[in-house]
């Protein structure tokens, strides 16, 4: 596998992790992957257990660290999950690639139009499992024999709901005292520019104003000082809001993560760009609504597919951008409404208590259904199989051949 490192707090390093851990609880799987960051601390490989090795790598590789493995370790698959971009490489060099084993893919694209500039990464893989429905809409349209529905999702013992009492008690402990009946939004993002932090904080002092009273707490885990965003505590006070905002920017794992979906009334995500979403995800397995924009894989989690209720509050998208770069040569970006983010805190405000539990109760019974964790490990131990399968079978046809990227 290549992916992000499994034990780095990313998403798509812990999906890598829950996923893996899953598969090996098959009793027929074994996984190594190159673990992928910026720079690591510690370079030595990383033995969970004998079928869990991860390898610490600077960025996603090269040629010659892939063909060592192959030779050495002969897989039986090659797992990619992340970014096309990082592996042009590795495209470049799928026939190679495929004399030994099928190249497969977790694979998300965040909007529309269709990129058909990823075509030829597409004829160069045996299985796409698209971790978003839109990416399977767009990728089931010339890929269908290739091309799945296999959604994130989180292990039950990891993001739960807890006891009212001890939820109190957690409440106190990372608030204070003084707001312990606060009405608590969250919203736990990378503080960069398509997460939208700034707009956030416009339409919660446009909430606060409609309120005209200070019970309410919005609670940001990021850090504010982010090179890659603005400085939040400046905006926030310019705003008159400095008061009513509590930022957490301490690294946490996953048992913090879930007191702080637990203390939450509400949790937000507006990003103009959103994959998937994992912390709209975490906050419904707590029992916890969501505020979420209509965009990307955010859409399948606010709006239940199969009678069009809402998890909470569905932003519309007001405005759409076509952008572009010169390797993503089209994308569309998604922005929903200032004024429309801050009615819809207060709609979720206005709620009393039963309102609220009962909202977060569909919310949770709909990731039990829609995203269960089985049955993510579940898929992919079944279309993993067909692939390899499929692939020992007809080894000695021809691949298909990549066009220039």
């Amino acid at each position: 596998m290549l992916s992000d490192h499994a034990l780095s707090t990313s998403g798509v390093g812990t999906q890598s992790r829950h996923l893996i851990e899953g598969m090996i609880k098959k009793g027929r799987w074994s996984f190594r992957q190159f673990g992928a960051a910026m720079k690591h601390v510690d370079y030595r490989t990383i033995a969970i257990n004998e079928d869990f090795i991860i390898k610490p790598i600077d960025g996603f590789g090269n040629p010659e660290m892939l063909r060592v493995a192959l030779a050495t370790e002969k897989p039986d698959a090659l797992f990619l999950f992340t970014d096309p971009r990082f592996f042009l490489w590795l495209f470049e060099m799928e026939d190679e690639v495929r004399q030994m084993c099928p190249i497969v893919w977790w694979h998300v694209w965040d909007n529309y139009p269709i990129p058909k500039f990823n075509y030829p990464l597409y004829e160069a893989t045996d299985l796409i499992n698209c971790h978003s429905h839109l990416t399977y809409q767009m990728c089931a349209t010339d890929f269908p024999e290739k091309s799945n529905f296999v959604p994130h999702s989180l292990p039950n013992d990891i993001f739960y709901q807890m006891d009212k009492n001890d939820i109190m008690t957690e409440k106190v402990k990372i608030l204070g005292w003084d707001k312990r009946d606060n009405f608590v939004l969250f919203w736990m993002n990378r503080n960069a520019r398509r997460k939208r932090p700034s707009d956030l904080l416009l339409a919660w002092s446009k909430f606060v104003k409609m309120i005209g009273k200070k019970d309410v707490t919005l609670l940001m885990h990021t850090d504010p000082r982010d090179q890659e965003g603005p400085n939040l505590l400046v905006v926030a006070e310019e705003l008159g809001i400095i008061d009513t905002v509590v930022f957490s920017n301490q690294r946490v794992n996953f048992d913090e993560v879930n007191l702080l979906h637990n203390i939450s009334d509400c949790c937000i995500n507006i990003s103009y760009a959103e994959g998937f979403g994992l912390a709209t995800l975490e906050a419904m397995q707590t029992g916890t609504p969501i505020i979420a924009s209509k965009t990307g894989g955010l859409t399948r989690q606010v709006v239940d597919h199969r009678d069009g209720t809402e998890n909470g509050t569905a932003l519309d998208i007001k405005h759409k951008t076509l952008v572009g770069s010169q390797s993503v040569p089209y994308i569309y970006e998604d922005y929903c409404d200032v004024d429309d983010i801050a009615n819809a805190i207060f709609k979720i405000y206005n709620m009393d208590d039963g309102e609220r539990y009962y909202l977060g109760q569909k919310a949770k019974s709909y990731v039990d259904a829609e995203f269960n964790y089985q049955t993510t490990v579940d898929l992919w131990d079944q279309t993993l199989s067909n692939t390899i399968e499929n692939f020992r079978n007809n080894k000695n046809k021809p691949n298909f051949r990549l066009k220039t990227i």
